[in-house]
């Protein structure tokens, strides 16, 4: 099993997110021993912001035609792409910034969503062509967002990646919450200890 652990929040040791992305990895890896992990810390390295230059490779120029910045720009593209694609499962920090996810993990999303890599036009409309993975995803919030319809129509944050996973065609995604640390935080470890309960359960459904 070929295993993506990407991490996203800027809060370094203080991270929900990171804690429970890295217990989740754990609990993988004490499933299956031959897992082959590789890791994204998109807050220390991001990937830099989608832009013209970045466009050459989804505008099907070949490479003779592009200068080198452009050249620059597609290497970082191929390289999360393939990346991606090459993974079996995924396991994502996406802490809860402005409503939604941060703008580093944003642009790692823009640059793997690619025609004709990760999804593709028919007659039909677009179809997904990354479906054969299993995605985690860590959401780690400050107030708690899941269960009124209030906070559920503010939040763009689970609502957006599971939109652009579900095009490129991934829809066996899994969601662990870590809410209302802010709102409660004498109550975190008790919604840590809650969210690593939930992360058992999971695992104990999935094939190992």
């Amino acid at each position: 099993m070929k295993l993506l652990h990407i991490d996203s929040s800027i809060t370094g040791a203080a991270s929900a997110s990171r804690m429970l992305t890295q217990y989740v990895v754990e609990q993988i890896r004490r499933q299956n021993d031959k897992v082959q992990l590789e890791y994204l810390d998109l807050a220390d390295n991001p990937p830099p912001y989608f832009s013209a230059d970045s466009m050459g490779l989804r505008l099907g120029l070949d490479d003779a035609s592009l200068n080198e910045r452009q050249r620059a720009e597609n290497r970082i593209s191929e390289q999360l792409v393939s990346q991606f694609l090459e993974a079996d499962t995924l396991v994502i920090g996406a802490p809860f910034y402005n409503f939604t996810i941060p703008s580093q993990l944003k642009s790692w999303l823009d640059r793997i969503a690619q025609a004709g890599r990760t999804f593709r036009y028919t007659a039909n409309g677009p179809e997904g062509l990354a479906g054969d993975k299993t995605v985690y995803i860590v959401v780690s919030r400050g107030g708690v967002y899941s269960n009124s319809e209030q906070g559920q129509a503010l939040e763009h944050q689970e609502s957006y990646l599971r939109v652009m996973f579900g095009f490129m065609g991934v829809t066996n995604l899994h969601f662990i919450y870590a809410e209302g640390m802010a709102k409660a935080p004498e109550q975190r470890a008790a919604i840590l200890d809650n969210a690593k309960a939930s992360v058992s359960n999971l695992l104990e459904q999935a094939p190992a």
